[in-house]
């Protein structure tokens, strides 16, 4: 039904309404008797149709546009649309997860990068002093003992500093001293 009919039927009893009850109170002015009674009948009756004629349309256009709806929502289409939608859904979520995951593992493996640097770096410095050490031991009873202590200290201070640069200098020094 199309929802201008809902409208203009029960507007157009409406409006043939008031002719009528105009036609009342003119044969009620004039005194005719019984017609105006059964005028104000035709007139209630056409009112009350015109009411029930909207109500019952609008009612049965609410009905149908349910029923439309149903079946449009159930329809291959709709289905297929709702289909693609939860899949983009469940891609777009995925991408999401695997970013995320990929920042998680980068992360991780940047941390056990720099855990295995300083590890590395520390065993490579313990190794450095032991060899400047050794280096020492045989320069011992050339040098000063003011000297030597000195280079001990400046072993020591550097390692535990963890500094290799100063190490490898400290190194090259001891070396040219001998």
């Amino acid at each position: 039904m199309d929802s201008t009919l809902i409208i203009r039927i029960p507007l157009l009893l409406v409006l043939a309404s008031l002719p009528v009850f105009l036609l009342v109170e003119l044969l009620m002015w004039l005194a005719v008797p019984g017609l105006p009674g059964m005028l104000v009948t035709l007139g209630s009756v056409m009112l009350l149709s015109a009411f029930s004629v909207f109500i019952i349309g609008g009612i049965l256009a609410v009905y149908m546009l349910s029923i439309r709806s149903i079946v449009d929502y159930f329809s291959y289409r709709q289905r297929l649309r709702r289909r693609l939608w939860f899949v983009h859904a469940r891609q777009d979520q995925i991408n999401r997860l695997f970013y995320f995951k990929k920042s998680k593992t980068k992360q991780v493996h940047e941390l056990n990068k720099k855990r295995l640097l300083t590890l590395n770096n520390r065993k490579h410095i313990r190794l450095l002093s032991k060899a400047i050490n050794q280096d020492l031991l045989p320069v011992k009873k050339k040098l000063p003992e003011i000297i030597y202590r000195q280079l001990q200290q400046d072993l020591a201070c550097y390692r535990k500093n963890q500094d290799i640069e100063a190490l490898l200098m400290l190194q090259q020094k001891i070396s040219t001293l001998i």
